[in-house]
């Protein structure tokens, strides 16, 4: 089992469209903003394969020449990707006031409006290098202070390995060791979201209503981001893909790598959504098993609390339960989960089972969006 170099245009491209990754259609360390230019417009339902880029090996501590920091690794310059050479050589951004992340994007989605939701179905996730990077650095991680032990940036390569005939992530026990340690992979991407009103983008690390860096690693191919709009046609972005991750981040970053990720674009309107889910403020995720409302606050403490009232009114809208017994359900049955705590903005998530309410009906119409 190996992994394909997937090169710009180079590989499968399962899309109704594709957009490659490049100068002119990437940001860098900022998200954008109502007065951004659409790279590509696309009606609903439409399918949209994207190579994503990820940061790690081009960032200004790593030299900014990824061809040269993956030589140190033993990476052949044939397979590092050659759009990533092109962003690190043509743009550059302010460390003191811009993120890290490069976003691929804005997308116009035709006809999505202001108080609509963008569902934005990840169709597959494709590794595009075996390796990737995790890094420590700024003061940022879990242990701001404590770890690294050493001014700098930590940034740990970790190839890609088949074991048993899966693809798993591997370390080192001990710097410049044989890679022993594996661990499951679990592609996702970090950033997903659409524009902000106004004429100011986004600095790309702290996540919001937007979405933007969620870093919620449930959602691997066969899931489901919705979005509240909040400027005309959405104007959606992607990045910061990761290859797998542990709820919290707690080093600051997990296993950066580049995706090519395929994604479907659907607008669902206001009253179909309200109908759906009630009063969505925020990133919420579906997978085949959870609804997964959101909670979002630089204090960790106040993200759980958001995450709960999300929680709860997900709930009485949906399935039109009381609110005590609401809050009884999640306290004995609803996993709230860490999403990371490394973004300025602290992350929670709650995974509600549908199954355990398939005896209830539906509070409204309008289900199945």
């Amino acid at each position: 089992m190996t992994v394909d170099i997937l090169q710009s245009g180079v590989g499968p491209i399962p899309g109704d469209h594709y957009l490659a990754s490049s100068p002119a259609t990437v940001m860098w360390g900022r998200l954008p903003c109502e007065t951004d230019a659409a790279v590509l417009t696309v009606t609903p339902g439409a399918t949209v394969t994207i190579d994503t880029v990820s940061h790690e090996g081009i960032l200004e501590d790593q030299g900014k020449d990824p061809l040269s920091f993956f030589a140190r690794h033993g990476v052949a310059a044939s397979d590092v990707l050659s759009d990533a050479v092109e962003i690190a050589a043509a743009l550059s951004r302010d460390t003191a006031v811009d993120g890290p992340h490069v976003v691929t994007g804005p997308i116009r989605v035709e006809g999505a409006r202001v108080g609509d939701l963008l569902k934005i179905t990840v169709e597959r996730l494709d590794l595009r290098v075996p390796y990737g990077v995790i890094s420590n650095r700024h003061g940022r991680g879990a242990l701001p202070g404590e770890l690294p032990r050493a001014p700098g940036t930590v940034s740990v390569f970790a190839p890609v390995l088949e074991r048993d005939g899966a693809l798993v992530g591997a370390l080192p026990v001990t710097e410049g060791g044989d890679p022993v340690v594996t661990f499951p992979l679990a592609p996702f991407l970090g950033t997903m979201g659409v524009a902000v009103a106004g004429g100011d983008r986004p600095h790309s690390v702290p996540p919001g209503s937007h979405g933007g860096n969620i870093d919620i690693n449930l959602l691997v191919a066969g899931t489901i981001l919705y979005l509240p709009v909040q400027v005309e046609g959405a104007l959606a972005y992607v990045g910061d893909p990761h290859f797998a991750q542990g709820d919290g981040e707690v080093a600051l970053t997990a296993l950066e790598a580049p995706l090519r990720a395929t994604l479907r674009f659907d607008v669902i309107a206001r009253d179909d959504a309200l109908a759906e889910f009630g009063e969505i403020t925020g990133p919420l995720v579906r997978t085949g098993e959870y609804l997964v409302p959101t909670g979002l606050d630089p204090d960790l403490g106040a993200a759980m609390r958001a995450c709960v009232r999300a929680a709860l009114s997900l709930i009485e809208a949906r399935w039109g339960l009381d609110e005590h017994l609401a809050y009884a359900y999640l306290s004995a049955a609803t996993d709230f989960d860490i999403s990371q705590v490394v973004d300025l903005v602290c992350g929670v998530h709650a995974r509600i089972r549908e199954a355990d309410f398939a005896a209830v009906p539906l509070a409204t119409a309008g289900a199945g969006a």
